[in-house]
């Protein structure tokens, strides 16, 4: 088919002039126009000579719209400039058109008409244009009506929930408007599970009712009275992976929306052997790595962890008392289990129960203060929740806490573990290797499969790393002086162990105690090697660092520039949520341009496919975590505003560009590179550790010809002038 090129009116030849090509849809009869788009005539004006060429009368009825598989959102004013050289456009009718002839069919056309007018609806609501125009016309009131009263059926039921979701997820109106008559009409489809559904009403249904908990302000009880965890977890059966992600999503909304003693309940449903199989079974065996389980699958089980987790926090934060009796049995059945055998036996507790002397008993079990234990637990963190948890390794692994405390009853004072003392110190590591009492952040995905495996995950996980630490304590040979030294081998063996991922407790216990403290010291001599043999500050060491450190920062900048030009996908925040919306930004070749555009969660666009600039000289600086502009706009949104940096631009249209990386580094690299286009110094501490590595590198190469000879840590004296200059050489 040949294009028919016309010309608008003429114009300077300036950047504003665009070669494009339009085409329009299902219009096989009208050929596709080459156009010459002036960015500074206004759109009505082009649409109209479009329309006079193929014979289309009232242009007002049209609009244009990208035909990009990942951007059909109609053009407006605002987003003209994403029009790039050599785009193909579409004209299409305008919003406003669309809007009527779809409202139309919904109210007086047959049941076909109007599923393909809902079929329609549910794909173009996702255009911000669209949905004002559809929700100026009372078109979401309609929506929310026709669902309430059932009217839509089958495949425009279907549609009418993802249109639904599409609407609200703009943000234009508020998740109060709905009444329980809606909430309870979605609630059916999701509690309903004797009838086979649609995968994508369960999906949008379980969307919805995440969204009302988490964002309306006196909803969210009513979905919780109305719908059980039960029936949510029977959906992590279901085979489609959206399903089981916003099932979890939701069970995580009731979850960090309810009060105390409904997430214990919560907790407890969720901790029963019954549940945890379910999703033990169904998301985390089915899916052999973490990869597999997809971005937002693998957070939502990092929140659900996160959330079980954090109910121990009240008694991390809790300090024991001495008055309370309840602590007092705790610490009288440690000394029991301990000291004392079934058949009430024991001569040597007989006779020192004769004496009451138990603050000898209390001394073996390892506590500081012997006339009182419970002092001990005056420290939050870990409070009671060190006591707890040794009373749960008394009660469980009875063989091995006798065995420990007799061990160390027997060693001489300076060598022994003390049994408490070292408790309460582990119970406090591990709270800070969990991150225990910590909110869930936006990005993260580590969660550990063995914590769904067991009802008490944090007590299983000390009563293993108690019998390791006492282990390590006697590998080291330590004394009550390497307690520090002793901590820090159990911390990486701890950190090493859960980071392989075990699907079990056994395999943690197992992938432990193969980190024997040999082979910590081992890894961690290798990991000095690799980083630096040696670290001196010896004079000539110093001056050489000064003269190579240019060169290496030049090194940096270049591998900067280089991950700007490569790209990063970044997540989009609202002001309300908007799940798996992400935006892709990319640095041009000749470090100039920055081009910008929406993504999907997977794909990687090129410079091409980037329809927004915006150029390196328009930027007056970057700004980082609370300072950011947009952190006031989403405060609350956002759990980790350490990660969130603007560029703050020249023009006053558009203040500022905002980001929240995904991680640390992805916040150093960028920030470093834009500073680095500025010609700011680079700040971050990643630039910090690579400075240091990568001039450690370079020396140790550059004294390749010196090893084994000593530097001295400053240079030798010169040697005072002698009497005279009349030397004699002899050449035999």
């Amino acid at each position: 088919m040949s294009m028919k090129p016309i010309k608008m009116p003429s114009a300077t030849k300036d950047s504003t002039i665009l070669k494009i090509a339009v085409e329009m849809l299902n219009a096989h009869d009208k050929v596709p126009q080459l156009i010459e788009f002036d960015q500074s005539q206004p759109l009505s004006s082009i649409i109209q000579l479009l329309c006079k060429a193929w014979g289309l009368p009232d242009p007002v009825n049209y609009a244009l719209q990208f035909s990009e598989s990942n951007n059909q959102n109609y053009i407006t004013e605002k987003n003209r400039n994403e029009i790039k050289n050599g785009s193909v456009l579409r004209l299409e009718q305008s919003p406003a058109k669309t809007v009527q002839d779809i409202l139309a069919k919904i109210n007086t056309g047959t049941e076909a008409e109007q599923t393909v007018a809902l079929t329609k609806l549910s794909t173009v609501s996702s255009d911000l244009t669209f949905a004002l125009e559809f929700i100026n016309k009372k078109g979401l009131s309609l929506i929310i009506h026709n669902i309430e009263s059932g009217k839509f059926k089958g495949d425009s039921f279907k549609y009418a929930l993802v249109t639904f979701v599409e609407l609200m997820d703009h943000g234009i109106i508020s998740w109060d408007i709905l009444q329980n008559q809606f909430i309870n009409k979605v609630v059916s489809f999701v509690s309903n599970q004797t009838n086979a559904q649609d995968p994508k009403i369960i999906q949008s249904c379980l969307s919805i009712l995440e969204n009302i908990v988490l964002n309306s302000s006196g909803k969210n009880s009513h979905v919780e009275k109305e719908i059980t965890i039960p029936s949510l977890i029977s959906h992590l059966e279901n085979q489609d992976i959206i399903i089981q992600q916003n099932a979890i999503a939701l069970i995580n909304a009731i979850f960090s929306k309810a009060d105390l003693t409904k997430k214990k309940a919560i907790s407890a449903t969720l901790c029963s052997k019954q549940v945890r199989n379910k999703i033990y079974d169904n998301l985390i065996t089915k899916h052999v790595s973490k990869e597999g389980l997809g971005t937002e699958l693998a957070h939502q089980l990092y929140v659900l962890q996160t959330l079980i987790l954090g109910l121990l926090e009240t008694k991390m934060r809790t300090r024991a008392d001495s008055q309370e009796q309840e602590s007092q049995e705790k610490i009288k059945e440690l000394r029991k289990f301990a000291f004392e055998n079934d058949n009430n036996t024991n001569i040597e507790v007989t006779t020192r129960r004769q004496t009451g002397s138990l603050s000898k008993d209390f001394k073996k079990l390892g506590f500081k203060c012997e006339i009182d234990p419970i002092k001990d637990f005056n420290e939050t963190p870990p409070g009671i929740l060190a006591l707890d948890c040794m009373l749960y390794f008394a009660r469980n692994q009875r063989e091995d806490y006798t065995k420990i405390v007799l061990r160390n009853s027997c060693r001489a004072d300076e060598q022994e573990c003390p049994f408490g003392k070292t408790s309460v110190e582990l119970v406090k590591l591990l709270c800070d290797i969990l991150h225990i009492g910590e909110t869930p952040s936006e990005q993260g995905q580590t969660y550990h499969p063995l914590f769904f495996t067991h009802d008490h995950p944090f007590e299983e996980l000390f009563c293993i790393c108690i019998v390791i630490l006492n282990k390590t304590w006697k590998e080291m040979r330590a004394t009550t002086e390497d307690f520090i030294k002793v901590l820090s081998v159990v911390r990486e063996q701890i950190i090493r162990a859960l980071a392989s991922s075990p699907k079990s407790f056994d395999k943690f216990k197992q992938k432990i105690k193969e980190l024997t403290y040999n082979e910590i010291t081992h890894l961690w001599q290798q990991e000095r090697t690799n980083r630096e043999v040696w670290e001196s500050h010896a004079r000539p060491i110093v001056e050489l660092k000064e003269k190579i450190t240019p060169e290496i920062i030049d090194l940096i900048q270049q591998q900067r520039l280089g991950v700007l030009v490569g790209g990063t996908r970044f997540k989009k925040y609202m002001k309300i949520n908007r799940k798996d919306r992400f935006w892709f930004v990319r640095l041009s070749p000749n470090h100039k341009i920055l081009h910008y555009g929406e993504c999907d969660e997977k794909s990687t666009p090129s410079l091409e496919e980037l329809g927004t600039k915006l150029a390196v000289a328009d930027i007056k600086c970057v700004v980082v975590g609370k300072e950011c502009p947009h952190m006031k706009d989403l405060k609350g949104k956002i759990s980790s505003p350490h990660l969130a940096f603007s560029l703050i631009l020249k023009a006053a249209e558009v203040p500022s560009l905002d980001f929240v990386a995904p991680d640390e580094q992805i916040f150093d690299y960028w920030t470093d590179g834009v500073n680095a286009l500025l010609k700011e110094k680079m700040t971050s501490k990643s630039f910090e550790n690579d400075l240091e590595t990568l001039l450690s590198m370079d020396i140790k190469v550059r004294l390749l010809d010196a090893e084994g000879i000593d530097i001295p840590q400053d240079p030798p004296q010169i040697p005072p002038e002698p009497e005279d200059y009349d030397f004699y050489y002899d050449n035999n």
